[in-house]
């Protein structure tokens, strides 16, 4: 596997894991390359220092012992990188706790308030007219754009 350094029209980096460099260029011919924050895929590879995936190749070392907690976001990544790895972890948190309900959210969100649904947590689209109007009733929502790739709308 190749680890690529990537970064989309936006100024947004990510990495990219790919077989070879044809298969880099299969997948943005065919529109599957795309922006983690925000799905466009207008994709450029970045300079970088090749790496390779071996990690099947050779044992992982043993962690030192530590109370702390491990983080997934590297101390001495750049801090425009680090704030993106962060908003992506709480994206995929929204995502993971909350049920899509789509184009109905408006709907579920006042059957969820006035106890004709059971309460959880829900995501989906509301144009701001209606994010208001819930408003108005004292249902609060949280704009939120998920990317395409992240469990959002596609577009």
């Amino acid at each position: 596997m190749k680890v690529l350094d990537l970064q989309c029209a936006h100024g947004h980096r990510f990495e990219g894991w790919f077989a070879s460099d044809d298969d880099l260029a299969a997948q943005r011919e065919r529109g599957l390359l795309r922006c983690p924050l925000c799905g466009d895929a207008t994709i450029a590879r970045m300079p970088s220092a090749p790496r390779l995936n071996l990690a099947h190749a050779q044992p992982e070392p043993a962690p030192a012992a530590s109370s702390e907690k491990p983080t997934t976001v590297a101390a001495h990544a750049e801090p425009e990188l680090q704030l993106q790895a962060l908003w992506l972890q709480a994206v995929a948190q929204v995502v993971r706790n909350t049920e899509d309900v789509g184009e109905r959210f408006p709907e579920e969100a006042r059957r969820i308030h006035y106890g004709e649904a059971p309460r959880r947590g829900i995501r989906g689209q509301a144009t701001p007219e209606q994010r208001a109007d819930l408003a108005d009733e004292g249902i609060e929502v949280l704009p939120l754009a998920l990317p395409p790739g992240a469990g959002g709308p596609s577009h």
